[in-house]
């Protein structure tokens, strides 16, 4: 069956065309939320967005609106992941976003070095803060990977960038780093 086929019998009730709808869309809704700087539970979280969505835009879907069915249902799951994204990156939920449970750092430390690693974290933290606002949104999440160890080819895959385009914000990043910690010696 073709997508409008498949797309009119699910509006019908069709609960197989549904199902293949939603099957043959799972891995383009994987596909966007990996293109997103997010936890393995927020990246599954964005997946179900994007397929509630999907089975929103079934209902949505005309064949005049020029694309075929995959191309309006690929940008409807996209624009909703962005706004879901937006949604949980604002200052509502900030305190939220940072919150590390207290048996994740049991779980990361000794018994002996809890506070230690307690600090380190609260370190860290501080150190973002202060160079978020001097780095571009890519040359931000570039170095927070980096730092991370993951290498240029890893973070070109997650943000969806061309190994050059990191690298080169990775380079604009460590200029601007060295520039601010030279003014502060």
């Amino acid at each position: 069956m073709t997508d409008v086929k498949l797309v009119y019998a699910a509006r019908d009730g069709d609960k197989t065309a549904l199902e293949q709808i939603i099957e043959e869309h799972i891995p383009v809704a994987q596909s966007i939320a990996a293109h997103f700087f997010l936890s393995e539970d927020e990246t599954e979280d964005l997946v179900q967005e994007g397929l509630l969505i999907l089975c929103k835009v079934i209902g949505k879907y005309s064949v005049d609106f020029g694309a075929n069915f995959s191309t309006f249902a690929y940008a409807c799951m996209r624009h909703a992941m962005i706004d879901a994204v937006r949604k949980r990156r604002g200052a509502k939920y900030s305190a939220l976003n940072n919150f590390v449970p207290i048996f994740e750092l049991y779980k990361e430390a000794s018994p002996d070095n809890v506070e230690d690693e307690v600090i380190r974290r609260e370190n860290r933290k501080e150190f973002l803060l202060k160079i978020s606002g001097k780095l571009s949104s890519l040359e931000f999440k570039a170095i927070v990977m980096s730092l991370d160890g993951l290498s240029v080819s890893d973070i070109s895959a997650a943000l969806g960038k061309s190994p050059k385009s990191v690298s080169n914000a990775l380079a604009r990043a460590n200029i601007k780093l060295e520039k601010l910690y030279r003014k502060e010696d």
